[in-house]
């Protein structure tokens, strides 16, 4: 059983966001927007991935662990700590995706500081708390594997999921595109990445918040405009990912390996914002199951 012993008071929203892949442009953004929202620190989660793909990795990390906001432990963290030599993405072996990612995995390697990799030994897996009456999990991927795909099309994969949860909303990451799923009475929460747009053909990238209402709460993904021109410039000065500087600029993704055929599908279209309203389960009924 979880335990979900962190309990955050209805006052304001809270923010979630994952990926920031070492885009120091869109997560100095992601803390503009929050100000501008007045959502303190403490009411901000990060599903992770904070280091990959981009120009930064040591500054992004560093920004992000003195901004004090609560973090899990991405694939690339967990590597990047235990100095693996790779990134355990799970990209399959000689994909597009595999072979990127020894351009972007050693370029990262090489530039974090003791002091980053210490801070992400620190990361816990999952961060499980109360908000508006029901329970959440913030995990990366999968509960119970990090480096898990989760696609919102995927109906069976979320079912199975949730057989190892026993939250009302698991807030996930990894597969870096934003969506809101429901299975049965609960929720499947992906509020996107910062550091990549969302292969809908725009340099946006997505977000999330989630507000008490009373009876319950309400999911929302939200776009967010950042100066992706100077991170893509940031990445050609840098030459060790070209193919992800022109996703920056195009919004489409250098390689559709990991998605499935709907995702795959919807390259290039423009995604539109999703809302969710839940309403806090009877407590026979959170008895029960």
């Amino acid at each position: 059983m979880t335990k979900f012993g962190h309990a955050f008071d209805h006052s304001t929203p809270l923010l979630v966001f994952g990926g920031a892949y070492s885009n120091l442009q869109a997560t100095r953004a992601i803390q503009a927007e929050a100000q501008r929202l007045c959502i303190p620190p403490d009411r901000i989660v990060c599903t992770g991935d904070v280091v990959a793909y981009c120009a930064d990795p040591e500054a992004t990390t560093r920004l992000v662990r003195d901004w004090g906001i609560h973090v899990v432990a991405g694939n690339c963290e967990e590597q990047l700590a235990a100095g693996g030599t790779d990134c355990g993405c799970g990209f399959e072996e000689g994909s597009t995706c595999d072979l990127l990612a020894k351009g972007w995995y050693p370029y990262a390697n090489a530039r974090l500081s003791a002091e980053s990799r210490d801070w992400m030994k620190q990361l816990p897996a999952a961060f499980a708390f109360t908000f508006g009456g029901l329970r959440f999990q913030a995990v990366h991927g999968g509960i119970s594997q990090s480096n898990k795909f989760v696609f919102g099309s995927q109906v069976d994969a979320l079912a199975t999921e949730f057989e190892t949860s026993d939250a009302d909303v698991v807030i996930a990451g990894h597969c870096g595109l934003p969506f809101i799923a429901k299975s049965g009475p609960r929720a499947w929460f992906n509020p996107g990445v910062i550091g990549m747009p969302a292969n809908d053909g725009t340099p946006d990238v997505w977000f999330g918040l989630i507000a008490a209402t009373g009876t319950g709460v309400q999911l929302e993904t939200r776009r967010l405009s950042y100066d992706y021109a100077e991170a893509a410039a940031a990445l050609r000065r840098s030459g060790h990912a070209n193919s992800y500087a022109r996703t920056l600029l195009t919004g489409v993704w250098p390689s559709l390996d990991i998605l499935p055929g709907a995702e795959r599908a919807a390259t290039g279209r423009r995604l539109k914002s999703q809302k969710l309203k839940l309403t806090m389960p009877e407590p026979a009924l959170r008895n029960a199951s």
